[in-house]
Order: C-alpha cells, then sequence, then structure tokens
C-alpha cells in the first residue's frame, strides 16, 4: 500500500520499507506471525503488535533479521483514515504478476485515498500516479476513468483539460469539488489556488485524525 505499490502504478518512489495492509482477524494475524517468524522480524517500536492496536489505526513496525532480508523495515496497517474497510479494499484490490510472483496492491482509487497525509513527500507521488493514470488511458475515457479524474487530478493545466472535455460531467461533480469550477473556466492558476487549499484541508484533517493516536503512543513509550 506504500512506495513499493506506488512503483507498480509508474510513479516511481524510493522506499526503504515494505507498508502492508492486513485483515486484522485472529487466524490472519497467526499467519502474519508465522511469516514474520520466517524473516526473524521483531517489533521496533510502539505499538505492540496487537489486533487492538490494528483496528485503532495504529501502524505496527518490524525489522527483518534474516540474512537474505536483513535490515528490511516492514509496517502494516489495518484501518487507515478515509479508506475503505479491509474487505472492501481485497474486494478491489489490483492484482499483478511479476516473473511469476502474484502482488495484490491497494486499487489506484484506493491508494489514492491512503496518501492524502500530512507528510509532505506523499502530495508529489500522489498527483504524479494521477498523471500516470490519466495520460495513460487517456484514449479510452470510461465514465468512471471520467469520474475518477475530474475528481481526484491534481495536476491544473489536466484537470482542466478534463474538465474542458467533460464539461457536463464536471458541472455535476462540481458541488463535491470546487477546483472544478474555475478548472471550466480554463483558469489555470485558480484551480491551482483551489488544489492547494484541498491539500491543507487534508492534512488538517489527518492532523486531527492522528492526534489522539499519538498521545496513545506517547502514553505506551513511557510505560516502555
Amino acid at each position: 500500500m506504500g512506495g513499493q505499490a506506488c512503483v507498480f502504478y509508474g510513479a516511481a518512489e524510493f522506499s526503504r520499507d515494505t507498508d502492508l495492509v492486513v485483515l486484522a482477524s485472529p487466524a490472519n494475524l497467526d499467519r502474519f506471525r508465522a511469516a514474520l517468524a520466517e524473516l526473524r522480524a521483531e517489533n521496533i517500536a510502539v505499538p505492540p503488535f496487537d489486533a487492538h492496536y490494528l483496528s485503532r489505526g495504529h501502524a505496527v513496525h518490524f525489522r527483518c533479521r534474516h540474512p537474505d532480508v536483513e535490515g528490511m523495515r516492514i509496517d502494516i496497517m489495518s484501518v487507515m483514515r478515509g479508506v475503505a474497510a479491509f474487505e472492501e479494499l481485497w474486494e478491489r484490490r489490483t492484482t499483478i504478476v511479476v516473473e511469476g510472483e502474484v502482488h495484490d496492491l491497494l486499487s489506484l482509487a484506493d491508494l489514492v485515498q491512503a496518501k492524502k497525509t500530512q507528510r509532505d513527500r506523499d502530495w508529489p507521488v500522489l498527483r504524479r500516479l494521477l498523471e500516470v493514470h490519466y495520460l495513460t488511458n487517456r484514449p479510452q475515457p470510461t465514465p468512471a476513468r471520467i469520474d475518477f479524474w475530474l475528481k481526484e487530478l491534481r495536476t491544473p493545466a489536466l484537470l482542466v483539460e478534463v474538465a474542458t472535455i467533460h464539461a457536463a460531467r464536471a458541472r455535476d461533480l462540481m458541488p463535491a469539488r470546487p477546483a472544478l469550477a474555475p478548472a471550466l473556466e480554463g483558469k489555470v492558476e485558480a484551480v491551482e489556488v483551489a488544489l492547494a487549499e484541498e491539500e491543507r484541508l487534508e492534512r488538517e484533517a489527518d492532523r486531527r485524525y492522528w492526534q489522539p493516536l499519538r498521545r496513545e503512543l506517547e502514553a505506551l513509550r513511557r510505560v516502555r
């Protein structure tokens, strides 16, 4: 669900770890513990590896000690802000095969939602993910793709282009996305301002979401 998923989707990002979203059921977490044991992975920070913390929205962090993957970090989550429950994520996942290995990724739409964080590094990657999807699929503009582009594109010139071509649908979606109003008028600079405000609001929402979770982590660190 992180940087490596972005690489698969064509928005290259240097990633020092592997980020996974997992089903936090008892049986599945037992399977995950077995996999961690094979990797000689140890829990390296708070919180501990427990379904309670995963269900609260925390990330749990591991460092691998097996010689084949020495030092590799694994971060897992089960619940994310603004992102659907695991069962829905799994139902609409993207599955690709590379050299005989099967990789299940968050769908692009879900990955986009997961990247709307307070972290500076996520926003350029988010923009690139959407650019790649639009430029790759522009010759085949299905209704679902048009809606996705109008709702999510973060490149002013491209959003103006889509809104101009699909003006009727852009007007339908405008109440939910104010940036479409200047896009319909071809005002690239005004679109850029509107997108900056969207980003500011998402960052602030992410900060509010993490505030109580950060307090829990601070309490756990003091206990440790």
